[in-house]
């Protein structure tokens, strides 16, 4: 991507032909740029001369994009500008100049990329003095480059530097600027942001939001693939609501859901709820299920509880008669006897709740009766409400044939013999897969858990071979991803739903999240809906999960640059590990922080974060340096989970325990004279 430079093109159309048109190959003067850079010997004048080079090289691509820029708002400009210094410098073999540069202590081009013409003359500079200077004064300079930096900011006679826009201080303020703008300002010294996902379960918790907050959260996500107006709404006011209470200010992004293939939800299974207790490999009970009993207005359990299943019954006035100690007896749905033993009682939202121990593995359904036997024989009775039908899933193994329907379909099991009668199927109601694959090509289920090779396709089926499973079979569920990387798949920008729903973020939220951008006309139509509906101050994040948008992200930049909306980029790892390989994700989002980096735009690190910890409890080693390495983003995504209060708790430890902490927790080592 990054072998191109931009070049100035009179067509300002946004259509990706155009595009395409106004990147060109290195020319003939760039060569022979490239020639004066690296044919010299080694020598600081000669170094002097290529990396003068460097900058009339860098320079020349501003006047060369010159027509794009001046379509960037004021608020960009300056932004846009140094990321066509990134491009430019990006675009040239410098590794024999960097060594060079770094035998006499000059910064590394590598990473410059957030103020380029200010760190490449403040190298000009230094070696101009080092040019000058005797061999006893060189050997006595100080070559910070922080120190060359705040002194190349005072000197005169570049445009550039006249008008204070490039020097490095002012390119830092940018880059403050600009994610401030977009997420927020952050308190108490932090550097880094934290969102998570909310979804229906922010609904069913009068503290779940709190708890957030109090612990680091900044920025709540909701994703409009998920629920609707009426969940959102309730999740919003909830929100405001406890940001106000505790006086911490937070922003809601709110995802559009764009043109992601799921899988379609399944038939709903039976309201069942198998309880089990622990037990040793004998079979022997070694401890109890732990069972949360309530009445349905009470809310969920305490956060410090983690129970292995969660009852509630109708009657309050039974609830209200237990007591530590009382025995509940009621028959499964098996008609096996079994008993609840309670063993805590608890203060709740509306009411009280208790913990209760079951030794037997249990089935219970809603309708299932608990009794309570009272002091004169008689018994009193409640009734358990609201149990969950059991989320319906199919279990793939490699080898399996699985069927995808445009209709909705039962899942029956696979047959001997290899046949698709009566193979699994599941059914994704989107035209856009069956219209693009083809036999041969690769398909992947639930962020590449699942993979598969398409065997046969018609209008209204797909025959997929499975390839790539768990051992003992992986779980494809209801709304669940399905990526085709290979397969020429053409989306529209934004979908029918996706412009009703930006309706209500537009009234709701802070921020739009647009998924799946792959070229600049996504862009376009977005803005052209935004400017629609007079949507100047909400901000704008670009989602980056496949092969196409990588590729053109410095096109995307420079197109959403062009409106004063606050702007960011998100890095969907889940989808772009799946679209672009495993093993150039790492590579991929060094890229994509080196870019908007150079164009001083906030990037949020998203997918699998902490993700052990959030669903278990406890993380992983990769994980924590994960997290450690994400903290040179503006913000990190937690997605939900059981324990994600706890995850949020650690990710803003870890993100507040910068250098300096360690630095001052760690005693300093001395070496002994004696061995």
């Amino acid at each position: 991507m990054l072998k191109s430079i931009f070049l100035a093109s009179g067509n300002n159309q946004c259509q990706e032909d155009s595009d395409v048109n106004t990147v060109a190959s290195i020319s003939h003067s760039e060569v022979n740029i490239k020639q004066h850079v690296f044919d010299y010997p080694v020598n600081q004048g000669n170094l002097l001369d290529r990396l003068k080079a460097v900058h009339l090289h860098v320079l020349a691509s501003e006047q060369w994009n010159a027509s794009r820029l001046k379509l960037c708002h004021r608020n960009y400009l300056v932004s846009a500008t140094n990321l066509i210094h990134y491009l430019a410098l990006k675009c040239l073999d410098v590794e024999q100049l960097q060594e060079e540069l770094s035998s006499v202590g000059l910064q590394n081009l590598e990473t410059i990329n957030p103020n380029v013409i200010a760190s490449i003359d403040a190298g000009i500079q230094m070696l101009e003095n080092l040019k000058s200077n005797s061999k006893a004064n060189m050997n006595s300079m100080n070559l910070n480059l922080d120190v060359v930096g705040d002194t190349l900011s005072a000197l005169e006679g570049q445009e550039h530097k006249k008008k204070g826009d490039f020097t490095i201080t002012a390119m830092r303020r940018k880059a403050l600027t600009h994610r401030e703008s977009l997420l927020g300002p952050l308190q108490d010294g932090r550097t880094t942001h934290i969102m998570v996902t909310v979804g229906k379960e922010a609904t069913e918790s009068e503290t779940l939001i709190g708890d957030l907050l109090s612990n680091g959260t900044t920025i709540f996500r909701i994703n409009c693939a998920h629920g609707d107006p009426s969940i959102w709404s309730e999740i919003i006011r909830r929100i405001k609501r406890s940001s106000h209470m505790l006086e911490k200010p937070c922003r809601i992004l709110m995802d559009l859901a764009g043109p992601k293939l799921r899988t379609d939800h399944m038939k709903a299974g039976p309201s069942v709820m198998k309880i089990s207790p622990k037990k040793d490999a004998t079979g022997s009970v070694i401890f109890p299920a732990q069972v949360w009993l309530s009445h349905t207005g009470s809310g969920p359990p305490p956060a410090h509880l983690s129970p292995d299943a969660v009852l509630f019954v109708d009657n309050q006035q039974f609830l209200s008669n237990l007591e530590v100690g009382s025995v509940l007896k009621f028959s499964d749905t098996r008609g096996r006897k079994r008993l609840l033993k309670i063993s805590k009682r608890f203060p709740v939202f509306a009411g009280i709740g208790f913990m209760a121990e079951c030794s037997r593995t249990s089935y219970m359904a809603s309708g299932t009766e608990l009794y309570k036997k009272g002091k004169s024989k008689r018994f009193s009775v409640g009734h358990l409400v609201n149990v969950p039908a059991v989320e319906q899933f199919i279990r793939l193994k490699i080898g399996d044939l699985l069927v995808i329907s445009r209709d909705p379909c039962l899942t029956p099991k696979v047959e001997s013999g290899g046949s698709t009668v009566g193979a699994p199927r599941i059914s994704c109601s989107s035209s856009y897969l069956f219209d693009s694959v083809k036999p041969g090509e690769p398909i992947a289920f639930d962020d590449g858990k699942i993979w598969g090779v398409i065997q046969g396709t018609s209008s209204s089926e797909i025959i997929v071979s499975i390839t790539h499973a768990s051992p003992k079979g992986s779980k494809l569920g209801s709304e669940k991803s399905i990526n085709i990387p290979q397969s020429e798949i053409k989306f529209d920008g934004l979908t029918s739903k996706d412009l009703l729903d930006l309706e209500f973020v537009a009234e709701h939220a802070d921020i739009v999240g647009v998924s799946f951008i792959r070229d600049v006309r996504d862009v376009v139509v977005l803005q052209q809906e935004l400017e629609k509906r007079k949507l100047h101050k909400l901000g704008v994040v670009l989602k980056i999960e496949t092969q196409s948008g990588f590729e053109k992200l410095p096109f995307l930049i420079l197109q959403a640059m062009q409106f004063p909306n606050p702007l960011g980029v998100m890095i969907a790892r889940g989808d772009l590990a799946v679209e672009c390989g495993w093993e150039k994700l790492a590579d991929i989002q060094e890229e994509i922080l080196s870019i908007c980096g150079a164009a001083h735009i906030p990037v949020i690190w998203a997918t699998q974060v902490l993700e052990s910890l959030v669903k278990s409890g406890l993380p992983t080693r990769a994980e924590i340096t994960d997290v450690a390495n994400g903290r040179r983003a503006s913000c990190i995504m937690l997605n939900k989970g059981k324990y994600i209060t706890g995850a949020v708790s650690t990710l803003d430890s870890i993100l507040c325990s910068g250098s300096k902490k360690m630095k001052a927790e760690l005693k300093p080592l001395l070496l002994s004279s004696r061995h």
